[in-house]
């Protein structure tokens, strides 16, 4: 790293190029994460390495093996699936909330991401696609405005989804199966609950495009 930043600045940037490694696959995951190679790739000392590792334990994305060090977490089926139902329901009750407190310019977003997520469906720009497909969900759970629900929701989506593909060497960077237009067709229908202000049916679709997401994967990883 060119410079000398100051300790916590060092610490953020060891984390934040961690974090990225590992969503976008780069760091697998089960990978040992050893601090002095870090230290050497990164080319700072081990200490912001060390407070960035325990920064990621705290996110979940890492995990502490006593005796051994740390390594990138591994995602079984059954994780998936709880994963999977935890954000359906908390991101069910968000956008119940969203449906009031949304705004016109918030809307304008959903719908662009939307038409940009439709010029991407091919397997060749599958990471854009899932870029695009998190920034809809987010802008809808931030759209909100319930601090506890961002904030839950925020980290679970920092496993999502592309840390989860790349748990599943041979399903990573392959659309999953009959989801890319059904993913379509439901971001549609909860764009317009949320625009007739209809908390109930944006909180029934979400939860249903959720549940139908998960149960897709984890049929293709089966």
């Amino acid at each position: 790293m060119d410079g000398v930043p100051p300790h916590r600045q060092l610490r953020k940037l060891v984390a934040d190029r961690l974090r990225s490694s590992i969503l976008n696959g780069e760091i697998k995951p089960g990978e040992w994460l050893r601090q002095e190679r870090l230290a050497q790739e990164y080319q700072v000392s081990q200490m912001p390495v060390r407070e960035a590792l325990k920064e990621l334990t705290a996110e979940g994305l890492v995990e502490h093996v006593p005796y051994r060090g740390v390594r990138v977490i591994e995602f079984s089926p059954e994780d998936i699936s709880d994963l999977y139902a935890c954000r359906s329901f908390i991101e069910g009750l968000a956008a119940r909330a969203a449906a009031s407190a949304i705004t016109r310019e918030e809307l304008a977003q959903l719908k662009e991401l939307q038409a940009q997520m439709k010029a991407t469906l091919q397997p060749q720009v599958l990471p854009e696609y899932t870029e695009l497909n998190r920034r809809f969900h987010r802008l809808i759970f931030t759209a909100s405005r319930r601090t506890y629900l961002t904030r839950t929701l925020n980290q679970l989506w920092d496993a999502f989804p592309s840390m989860l593909w790349g748990n599943f060497a041979r399903t990573a960077g392959q659309p999953v199966p009959q989801r890319d237009l059904a993913d379509i067709e439901e971001h549609e229908a909860i764009i317009e609950a949320l625009e007739r202000r209809d908390g109930a049916a944006a909180e029934q679709r979400v939860r249903q495009h959720i549940e139908e997401s998960g149960e897709h994967l984890l049929l293709a990883l089966r």
